[in-house]
Parts: structure tokens; C-alpha cells; sequence
């Protein structure tokens, strides 16, 4: 009898387990770990200097992110254009929506690896990852609405003003505390666990499709989309050519001739769930890019000269067909799947 009791006891327990982690995936749980660099990473350039990055601000940026109330008629949040199963992308709209349905002009870039960034945005027009979240709020095709209306909406919610003592130690709201904190939840979107970074970490190897399309990329794409992050950050004309849109890119923040069709070089990371892409969202499949680079390119005064030297960037079927399979390797499944990042 007293064995049968045990028995009885040991799967009352793995009933009660698997409930309880079931209830835990129902209502989105998850173990906060902060901010962590991946060692085959370089230093980040994101300091924690005037606010620790904690539990509470990370969750109130997360709850901000995923709120509409960010918008003028509380419609379009954050994640509205970054949706975080898309790698914080819009995935399948050439260029974002924004409120009452207006259309922006450009493709919306990953949130992605964001401590390591150095300027934001396709055009490089903001400095600080704080900041960034002011350009789509004011925005009259994105947001439409202002920092001080926010936070007298954010006021007169009944669960905001304790998240924000939770997270600042005060209930009163600041568009300080509001950008911070939006900031630390996207300085968290860390993506690091693809197969690449596996093979970096001597816990994976490559296929022989996928070793010669590193060979390749590293020979043909390295010099723009340098690894680990898989972008420099720099900003390229790459032979698109001018858009309908009129779009000049860099230039319209630096008004400087030379920096005409010039655009932020985009991660490669996660391309799987990215698309469509280029800063205006043309090009629907990565075999589309690789036939622009190969033979597409248009010839402009700003064309990058690693571009322009050699007419493009010259690549056989054989080669497109490896350089896919290594690109495959940088698609990262847990961070798209990260309920950490997902709406709360």
C-alpha cells in the first residue's frame, strides 16, 4: 500500500508539473537575464552608465513597446512594424503602415542587436538608441502624436504610474523614463543562436554547401556585412538607383552631394523572416538580391566603389546556391520564437 501511495504521489507531482508549466506558457512567462554580451562578440556600444538595465524597466519598456497608446488614437504601437516573430520587422509590406493607414516609404529595419549599433534608422538620422523612439511618435505617417501627450495618457492609467515606480522608484512619468525604458527593452533583443554562431562557438559545423558559401561570403560580402553582427554600419549606395518615392537616403540628413542613394548596410541575421527587402522593401526573395548584386546594379555617381570596381558582385548559379545555404545559417529560431520579446 505504501508503495502504491508513492507512486500515486510521484505522478500527482509530474501532473502538477507539467500543469503549472503549461499554466506558465499560457500566460507568457519567462526567466529575465538581462543583458548579455555573447562572447564572440565585440563590446557593445550601448552604456548602462545613468540607468541599470533591471527586470521592472525591461518590462515596462516590453509593456510599452506592444501599446498603441504611443500612437495619436492609440491604434498603432511599437511592435505594429516590428513584430518580433518577424525579427522586430513588418513582414510581407515593402514599406511600413502607419496611422489611418498612410503609407511610410521605407522598408522597417530589424531590431536587432541594437547595443552594437552606432546610428539609427535607414538614413543614420539619430545617434542614441534613447532617442530613436521620438522620430515614429512625432511622425505624422507613423505615430502622429507627442512625447507630453503620452505621458498624460500614461497618467491617467491606472497600472502605468506603479510599473513606473516599480522601474524608476517614482510614480510620476517622465519622457525620460519613457524612452529609457522602451530603449531597454530593445537593447535586450539579443539574437546570437543561429547555426553560425553555434559553428563560432565549436558546437556545430557547417555542411560542405554551407563551408563554401562562407568562403564566398567572406571573399564577396564581408567587406560591408562584417560578422559577427553581419553590417559595419556604414552607409552605401548598392546600386538600387532612385526609387519612386524620390528617396536620397543619408543625404537628406547630411545634405552632402556624396551621400546621395547612400543607406545604412542592414544585418544579415535572420533574413529568413525578413522580407521583403532594401530600404524600400523591392526585392521579395533573397535569390532576387543575389540577382541584383550579380547583374542588376545601376550605375550612379555614389555607387560604392567595391561595387562599381568590379560592375557588381559577380556570381555564378553554383555560388548563389552556397552563399543561400550560409546565409540560411544566420536565421536564429529561439530568438523569433523568444516569448521574453513577445507582447505581454
Amino acid at each position: 500500500m505504501m508503495r502504491i501511495k508513492k507512486k500515486l504521489s510521484v505522478i500527482l507531482l509530474l501532473i502538477c508539473t507539467i500543469w503549472a508549466c503549461k499554466k506558465a506558457d499560457d500566460l507568457n512567462l519567462y526567466t529575465f537575464v538581462g543583458f548579455i554580451k555573447p562572447a564572440h562578440f565585440p563590446e557593445p556600444t550601448y552604456k548602462f552608465t545613468s540607468t541599470a538595465l533591471t527586470e521592472e524597466t525591461f518590462n515596462l519598456g516590453r509593456k510599452l513597446f506592444h501599446d498603441g497608446i504611443l500612437s495619436r488614437d492609440n491604434s498603432i504601437s511599437c511592435a505594429s512594424c516590428h513584430i518580433s516573430q518577424n525579427s522586430f520587422t513588418h513582414h510581407g509590406h515593402d514599406v511600413s503602415h502607419g496611422i489611418d493607414d498612410q503609407l511610410g516609404v521605407r522598408n522597417s529595419l530589424a531590431l536587432v542587436n541594437l547595443a552594437w549599433s552606432t546610428s539609427f534608422f535607414w538614413d543614420g538620422g539619430v545617434q542614441q538608441l534613447d532617442l530613436t523612439s521620438i522620430v515614429p511618435i512625432h511622425s505624422e505617417i507613423e505615430m502622429d502624436e507627442t512625447i507630453d501627450n503620452i505621458i498624460k495618457k500614461l497618467r491617467a492609467q491606472e497600472q502605468y504610474p506603479k510599473l513606473f515606480e516599480n522601474a524608476f522608484g517614482s510614480t510620476e512619468i517622465s519622457s525620460n523614463n519613457v524612452l529609457k525604458a522602451i530603449s531597454h527593452y530593445m537593447v535586450s533583443l539579443v539574437s546570437d543562436n543561429s547555426k553560425y554562431d553555434e559553428v563560432k562557438r565549436n558546437k556545430a559545423i557547417f555542411t560542405t554547401e554551407e563551408a563554401s558559401g562562407y568562403k564566398i561570403f567572406l571573399a564577396k560580402c564581408n567587406s560591408c556585412h562584417q560578422e559577427p553582427l553581419f553590417t559595419d554600419y556604414s552607409f552605401r549606395d548598392n546600386g538600387l538607383g532612385i526609387n519612386p518615392a524620390k528617396d536620397l537616403g543619408r543625404y537628406e540628413i547630411t545634405l552632402k552631394e556624396e551621400d546621395k542613394l547612400k543607406f545604412k548596410v542592414p544585418t544579415l541575421r535572420n533574413l529568413k523572416y525578413t522580407a521583403p527587402y532594401m530600404h524600400d522593401g523591392r526585392i521579395y526573395n533573397l535569390q532576387g538580391v543575389l540577382n541584383h548584386y550579380a547583374r542588376e546594379v545601376v550605375q550612379t555617381p555614389t555607387l560604392d566603389p567595391i561595387i562599381q570596381q568590379n560592375n557588381g558582385i559577380p556570381l555564378t548559379q553554383q555560388e548563389m546556391k552556397d552563399l543561400l545555404a550560409f546565409l540560411n545559417t544566420l536565421n536564429d529560431d529561439s530568438f523569433v520564437n523568444n516569448k521574453t520579446f513577445m507582447q505581454p
